[in-house]
């Protein structure tokens, strides 16, 4: 399969390549042939679909999500990503919604997108057409959601307001229990992205934010007012930091008002 791949980005260029590689990923006698091969080897499917949540010398968050993920292949669960990818383009896009639906094969992957990314639907993906911070649009989602959600992956606008409002209103709506995480946390020092490179605790910014978590992990520990806007801090059982990269654990009880 490697070899077959290698010599399709080799003989093919450009959109010739893509649109095979797109059929090999979505066409449920190539998906068989996937999963045979490659199996449930994170990187390996990221590099088939295209996907650059693994790219060398730019992300290699692959490893990390098999770490997270692992024991949880197997399980009915949903997964929301934000961000479909492909920009303003219809039929470009949804790689990782298929990298995804080709890990978790009980799962369902939902997606949403400012852009209409309807053509990148298929069986066990749906996606919505919308921005990651119209809350409105968020609760129509969460109600078409047969369930509630497992995981939620922002790979959205990258914008710090936008990841921060999305984080603080879908946080709370994650199941017990459930994995958030926010991709290409670089822009926190990018100011064309909200991000401030020369104040590390600007309140403007996402890591800021982030890196309040341990506090609130111990908050059994201290009193301090005005703090309260932080409450739902108080349901995170774990962070774990890496580069670009955040995971953030909810616990299985819920803390507030305790």
């Amino acid at each position: 399969m490697e070899r077959l791949k290698k010599i399709i980005r080799e003989k093919i260029n450009g959109d010739q390549g893509y649109r095979l590689l797109h059929f090999m990923s979505r066409n449920r006698i190539a998906g068989f042939l996937i999963q045979l091969f490659i199996g449930r080897n994170l990187t390996k499917l990221a590099i088939l679909n295209n996907t650059d949540k693994f790219k060398t010398g730019r992300h290699e968050y692959t490893k990390i999500y098999q770490n997270h993920f692992n024991n949880l292949k197997y399980k009915r669960l949903n997964l929301l990503e934000i961000g479909v990818g492909g920009y303003q383009f219809p039929n470009r896009g949804g790689c990782s919604l298929r990298m995804w639906k080709r890990y978790f094969l009980n799962g369902k992957i939902y997606s949403l997108d400012i852009y209409d990314k309807a053509p990148q639907e298929e069986r066990r993906i749906k996606i919505f057409k919308g921005s990651q911070v119209d809350y409105k649009f968020l609760d129509s989602i969460l109600e078409q959601i047969d369930s509630e959600l497992d995981i939620i992956i922002d790979d959205g606008s990258h914008i710090n307001e936008h990841v921060i409002g999305t984080f603080q209103y879908l946080f709370p709506k994650l199941k017990p229990g459930g994995i958030y995480v926010i991709e290409d946390t670089q822009t926190s020092y990018r100011q064309d992205y909200g991000g401030d490179d020369k104040d590390l605790n600007s309140e403007n910014t996402m890591m800021n934010l982030f890196k309040k978590i341990p506090d609130f992990i111990n908050y059994k520990e201290f009193n301090i007012r005005g703090l309260e806007k932080y409450s739902d801090l108080k349901n995170v059982e774990t962070v774990h930091f890496y580069h670009n990269l955040v995971f953030i654990f909810k616990s299985k009880t819920n803390h507030i008002n305790k």
